[in-house]
């Protein structure tokens, strides 16, 4: 496919899978203010989409999350207004690298993911990385390959649906919004989910009986939201516990919970 073909093509699919999905709701919204109160530099930000694309992903990854972004602090902006501050760098379907505020997912299921013990030289590193990239395009090979996942969705084997998420151009000034992520905790070495070669004893010998594994780095285009969730090398930061909780002054209702738009019943 030519490349102005592709590019029609890709444009008129973003467009079409960036539309919302038709009855979307969320269920565990985090209040915007703690989620900016607890998030720092390189924590990496999962969203759970309401758009068509999120849909393919989702069914891909057999994820929750459809979606990251990477917070970069005060790097794009020295406000801390979480409405309009662009403290978060995405890849974006219509608009590319872009920077944008904690504010955009304040209605949407999220989950803080954070890289553990990264030091703070690389952290530099690492937001210099993404930010260097901003204006950079979407891939939208990685488009195409992805909408023809989504109308009837089909039944992909397990063991092959994270080599369906392996497409798309190979452009290094495009970019989809889990490869950008990788790679740049790749350029400094960080792991996400390595592919881990365990040694036998004449290899450990060879090491002084010192290694015992050896990781290799995964290529960036083999990455996915869900990927930073399950890391182990990454925790999950959870707004709500980090802030002083006491379940105890939590108010309960009385029976079912109301109706949208209905008054709650009296607390006891």
């Amino acid at each position: 496919m030519s490349g102005s073909i592709l590019k029609t093509v890709g444009s008129w699919l973003a467009g079409y899978l960036n539309k919302p999905i038709k009855g979307y709701q969320a269920f565990s919204i985090t209040d915007p203010a703690k989620l900016a109160a607890v998030m720092r530099p390189c924590d990496v930000l999962l969203v759970e989409g309401d758009r068509r694309l999120s849909t393919a992903i989702k069914y891909l990854t057999q994820s929750t999350w459809s979606h990251a972004a990477i917070h970069v602090g005060d790097a794009l902006s020295e406000s801390d207004d979480y409405e309009t501050a662009p403290v978060l760098v995405e890849a974006d379907i219509k608009q590319g690298v872009i920077g944008v505020p904690l504010g955009k997912y304040a209605s949407y299921n999220t989950r803080i993911c954070r890289a553990i013990n990264l030091a703070q030289e690389d952290q530099k590193r690492i937001i210099e990385y993404v930010v260097a990239r901003l204006g950079h395009a979407y891939d939208l090979k990685n488009v195409i390959d992805l909408a023809r996942y989504l109308l009837p969705t089909p039944p992909v084997p397990s063991s092959m649906r994270r080599r369906m998420l392996a497409l798309g151009s190979g452009d290094p000034t495009q970019a989809i919004c889990s490869s950008l992520i990788a790679q740049a905790f790749q350029s400094v070495r960080y792991p996400i989910l390595p592919h881990v070669e365990e040694l036998d004893s004449p290899t450990r010998s060879r090491y002084g009986n010192t290694v015992r594994e050896i990781l290799y780095i995964r290529h960036h285009s083999l990455f996915a939201p869900r990927d930073f969730d399950i890391s182990p090398y990454f925790q999950v930061i959870k707004p709500t516990i980090e802030h002083p909780f006491d379940y105890k002054r939590l108010v309960w209702g009385n029976n079912n919970p109301p109706q949208s738009g209905a008054a709650p019943e009296e607390a006891a």
